[in-house]
C-alpha cells in the first residue's frame, strides 16, 4: 500500500501556517471604510470629520459602545494601535486554532471512549 504524499497532520500544519501568514499580513490591506451592516446603519447621517461623530438621522445614532470596547483586540488592533493590526489577526487566528483544536481532541476522546466501552462489552458477552 502507498503511502500519501502529504499527512493530514502535515496538511493541517501547512494550512495553520498559510492562514497565519495571511491574517498577519493581509490585515494590513483591510478596509477602514464601514463594512455592509455600518454603512446600512449610517444611512441618513453623515460623519463629522475630525470627532467621528454622526449628524442626520439614523440608526447608529442610538448605538453604544459594547462591554468588550476597550478589550485589547477590539477593533481588529492591539490595544488601539493600527499599525498593530497583522498582530491582531495573527492572535485572533491562533485563538480560533486554539478552540477547534480542544473540540477535535474532547470530540476525539468520547469517540475513543466510546470504542474502549463498546469493545469491553462485546469481550464480556
Amino acid at each position: 500500500m502507498r503511502r500519501p504524499l502529504l499527512s493530514a497532520n502535515r496538511f493541517l500544519l501547512g494550512f495553520a501556517a498559510i492562514a497565519l501568514l495571511i491574517a498577519g499580513l493581509l490585515s494590513y490591506a483591510a478596509s477602514s471604510q464601514p463594512d455592509g451592516l455600518d454603512a446600512t446603519t449610517q444611512r441618513g447621517c453623515t460623519v463629522v470629520e475630525g470627532t467621528g461623530e454622526l449628524e442626520g438621522e439614523c440608526i447608529a445614532r442610538s448605538a453604544r459602545e459594547h462591554a468588550l470596547s476597550n478589550s485589547p483586540l477590539a477593533d481588529y488592533t492591539v490595544d488601539g494601535d493600527d499599525r498593530l493590526t497583522g498582530i491582531a489577526g495573527v492572535l485572533g487566528a491562533t485563538a480560533v486554532f486554539a478552540v477547534l483544536f480542544a473540540v477535535v481532541r474532547t470530540i476525539r476522546a468520547g469517540w475513543a471512549s466510546r470504542a474502549s466501552a463498546a469493545g469491553s462489552s462485546t469481550e464480556s458477552a
